[in-house]
């Protein structure tokens, strides 16, 4: 009789197979599982082992697909999920292979249960990052074998160094050489205040290794301990004497698995060449430290900020909050009200960065230029507002008011409100320090929010490419194009939260990151829009080379809405790969306006010599211009879009009218449709429930003796023949 301890082998020899890259052996192993679950006459245990069945068998299917022909009962499918597909077993709201301990679970919101093709290729394509693959965490991942007879050694080698560490390197040391009584985590927390940043670019990943651990602490809630493997009964992160470790971290739109080895780089003088713990047995951050790197391309990082680092570490939303703005409608006091009932309410992680300093301001202020703090607190008392932050170097503290040297501000009652002796403060520099507003918005920019995803119920998620060679270039013109979804929302209160995230998949990307990306919002009905400014966006976005946007829509209380939101890009020049996820506290439909025309015809055109006879304004020479006839059928009605690109120096326009039904006691919808005010090098007529017949267009330039080749397309839901009539 086969046992659960037999099936577990298996399927951790599987994992081995798999991971050296040994697919028919894989394929064989995970196959073999697959069989043994399924005839397991014990249904405790049949029910328990069968997730792990159906994520072999379709890691299996991955690697080769193979079909086996086992079926795994309905009722041990898990209970928020989408469909199979080859790259993720199940389309979860978070992504993940099924519910999983680390990631917030909300309910999906929509009817659609399965990936599409594009999405799966999508997903595949930016699992490869930096010339190594990154495949989606699985619950299969949860029986990974992690302890050998031998340490482990990862097969990618070791990280690439960078500037500062290659001077001072004298070699790689294991955690087991590093402390006799090496442990992942000391105590029973992850301790912010342990945490120390080297000579590795990267203070926003410290700030935020800072802010996730300072949360735990507080609310007791693991959201960054929780992402590390192995761990032990009590679901706790555990020190590895084999050395291996897997860390699952958000990136390119799901959550992907990391492998490390636990070799850490050592300088001359026995001295840690990158973050650590000031506890010299704990090495957490060490090790949370090189996986980021790794998968960001090695130590030699050019830095990031918070936003991207701690959605990585916890999948939370990421948000940018100007400190200050030029906008009419800013309120300084309004963002600290709004980041400060976060802090204390656990709603949000949150850290703050300098703009540029001169090296005068520096020294006098103590500050570093262009530099990530994490903020662990925020108090307003007797109308002062305060921040305390943590420098990532521990050392190095704020010069200025509230800091430990002022000797004005510090009373009293203000010591005991916030628990802070500045003189004992003083005799211990640990990075940590107070600051008020005032002297944030003199010397900061921008903060970095993280809001935590169960705030809501529902989410959808919608990973999509977007090719280079379709659309213009700069859409300043056109987002005709332009990949489009519609939303439909339910009266009510609150808003829907629309993130758009670019997948990236080259540290040079990263470091060379040229492409601006933006969500516009259209107040039209769920359609698709042409015209960028007309009608004018309800939310126009900003654009932004962050891989993260996030978009607020507030619900109207008294009426269902239904927008078109339009993914933009400025002067896009390479394709890119996105997820667009929505989340809401109500359920509501996000769904991809695709192609939707079985005909088209592209046209090439010129208005020459006669044949440029301007607009309607010269009747006697607009009667010249090139007309087409159309024939459309034999459906009783279709959809039809023409589209008309000139010269953008040039104002065009396209006029379309009806020659004759093809049906006699049919009303015709129009005599004639114009594309009204004649537009820059482009314009369009989108219309419904054009009666089958025949048809007449003729474009045409503003002014006569405006000569030019022009591009006409055609696109029809049923049969449309098209015809030069001179």
């Amino acid at each position: 009789m086969t046992s659960e301890g037999e099936i577990r082998s298996i399927l951790s020899r599987a994992l081995d197979a798999d991971e050296a890259g040994k697919k028919d052996e894989a394929i064989d192993l995970y196959g073999q599982a697959v069989e043994k679950i399924l005839r397991l006459e014990d249904r405790e245990n049949r029910d328990k082992l069968n997730k792990f069945a159906k994520q072999a068998l379709d890691r299996a299917e991955e690697l080769k697909g193979i079909k086996y022909t086992g079926q795994v009962a309905p009722s041990q499918q898990p209970s928020v999920s989408h469909s199979p597909t080859n790259l993720q077993p199940v389309k979860t709201s978070s992504g993940l292979a099924s519910p999983s301990r680390s990631g917030p679970m909300l309910e999906i919101s929509g009817n659609r249960h399965a990936y599409t093709n594009e999405e799966k290729k999508v997903l595949e394509h930016t699992s490869h990052i930096n010339a190594k693959v990154y495949v989606p965490f699985m619950d299969i991942d949860l029986l990974e074998k992690f302890h050998f007879p031998m340490p482990f050694t990862d097969k990618d080698g070791m990280l690439e160094l960078a500037p500062k560490q290659k001077r001072d390197l004298v070699g790689w040391a294991r955690v087991s050489e590093l402390s006799e009584t090496p442990q992942l985590i000391v105590g029973d927390h992850a301790d912010f205040y342990s945490i120390r940043q080297t000579v590795v670019s990267d203070c926003s990943f410290v700030a935020s290794l800072a802010v996730a651990s300072q949360f735990e602490k507080k609310f007791k809630r693991r959201i960054l301990t929780s992402i590390i493997y192995p761990r032990n009964s009590k679901d706790e992160p555990i020190y590895n004497p084999s050395g291996k470790y897997t860390i699952r971290m958000h990136v390119n739109g799901i959550p992907r698995k990391v492998v490390i080895d636990d070799y850490l780089p050592l300088g001359r003088y026995n001295q840690l060449l990158c973050s650590y713990s000031s506890n010299k047995n704990e090495f957490w951050v060490s090790l949370l430290e090189k996986a980021y790197m790794k998968l960001m391309g090695g130590y030699d990082f050019p830095g990031s900020n918070s936003n991207i680092d701690l959605h990585a570490l916890t999948g939370w939303i990421p948000e940018r909050a100007l400190v200050k703005s030029n906008e009419p409608d800013f309120n300084a006091d309004a963002v600290f009200d709004r980041l400060k009932e976060g802090l204390a309410m656990g709603r949000c992680l949150v850290t703050v960065a300098t703009g540029e300093l001169t090296d005068a301001e520096a020294e006098r202020t103590g500050l570093v230029s262009t530099h990530a703090y994490a903020v662990l607190d925020m108090r307003e008392v007797d109308g002062v507002k305060l921040l305390q932050l943590k420098n990532p170097w521990s050392h190095l503290r704020w010069r200025g008011n509230y800091s430990e040297l002022d000797v004005v501000h510090w009373t009293p009652e203000l010591q005991r409100t916030l628990g802070y002796d500045p003189k004992m403060a003083a005799t211990y520099d640990n990075g940590v320090f107070w600051i008020d507003y005032r002297s944030i918005m003199n010397f900061f920019d921008v903060f970095y929010l993280n809001w935590d995803p169960t705030l809501f119920q529902y989410t959808y998620c919608i990973h999509q490419s977007w090719s280079a060679g379709v659309g213009p270039t700069k859409d300043a013109y056109n987002v005709g194009d332009n990949p489009q979804f519609s939303l439909t929302v339910p009266a009510g209160r609150g808003s829907v939260w629309i993130l758009l995230t670019r997948h990236i998949t080259s540290i040079e990307d990263f470091r060379e990151n040229h492409e601006y990306i933006t969500v516009l919002v259209y107040n039209s009905n769920g359609k698709r829009v042409y015209y960028p400014t007309d009608p004018p966006p309800y939310i126009d976005g900003v654009r932004i080379n962050s891989p993260h946007y996030l978009c607020k829509i507030r619900l109207d209380p008294n009426a269902e809405r239904r927008y078109t939101l339009v993914v933009s890009q400025y002067e896009k020049t390479a394709t890119i790969y996105y997820s667009l996820r929505a989340y809401s506290r109500t359920k509501f439909e996000l769904k991809q306006l695709g192609p939707r025309y079985t005909t088209v015809h592209n046209l090439n055109g010129e208005w020459k010599g006669k044949t440029a006879g301007g607009c309607l304004n010269h009747p006697l020479t607009y009667k010249n211009n090139p007309l087409y006839r159309l024939h459309i059928g034999p459906a009783d009605t279709s959809e039809l879009v023409i589209e008309l690109r000139g010269p953008k120096v040039y104002q065009v326009g396209l006029d379309l009218t009806v020659v004759s039904l093809a049906d006699e006691t049919v009303t015709a919808p129009f005599v004639s449709q114009k594309t009204g005010v004649y537009r820059s090098g482009f314009c369009v007529l989108d219309l419904e429930a054009i009666p089958a017949g025949v048809y007449q267009v003729r474009p045409s330039t503003y002014l006569p003796e405006q000569e030019s080749p022009f591009f006409l397309k055609v696109k029809s839901t049923t049969n449309v023949v098209v015809e030069k009539v001179n």
